[in-house]
């Protein structure tokens, strides 16, 4: 909540999560973000597509074509992630579009980064080249 609540995103949540917004823990350690932070919680996958029609949206991914890089984003586009353990779900994963699903460039034979670090890297580039609208 912390990073979307600093770099201007939207969060959108797709169930199933793999914890609860309302957790005694997680609101004690996002209380003072939440309420600066944009987030919406989609039911599936289906209801998630509906609140973003005609939008581009990227995946990453550890079998992505193209670096995060090489992509030039525009407003709007969505950057989707999966979890940190499994990654996206495989029907996911094969509906978008090969160029459209997107890497970080790694050592080879090592794990991939946290979900967390992944996040901040790829969506800190997209707002850089917006020319970090909004930012100071």
């Amino acid at each position: 909540m912390r990073l979307i609540a600093n770099n201007g995103c939207h969060l959108h949540l797709i169930e199933p999560l793999g914890f609860d917004l309302e957790e005694k823990s997680l609101r004690r350690s996002g209380l003072d973000y939440r309420d600066l932070a944009n987030i919406s919680q989609h039911p599936n996958y289906a209801s998630f597509l509906n609140a973003v029609p005609n939008q581009r949206i990227f995946a990453l991914t550890t079998k992505g074509t193209q670096r995060y890089d090489q992509v030039a984003y525009r407003p709007g586009d969505i950057l989707l992630f999966g979890s940190e353990t499994a990654g996206l779900p495989k029907e996911i994963h094969q509906a978008i579009p090969e160029n459209q699903q997107l890497r970080i460039p790694m050592q080879a034979n090592n794990r991939s980064m946290n979900l967390s670090n992944t996040v901040a890297l790829v969506s800190y580039e997209a707002w850089r080249q917006q020319g970090f609208v909004g930012g100071e």
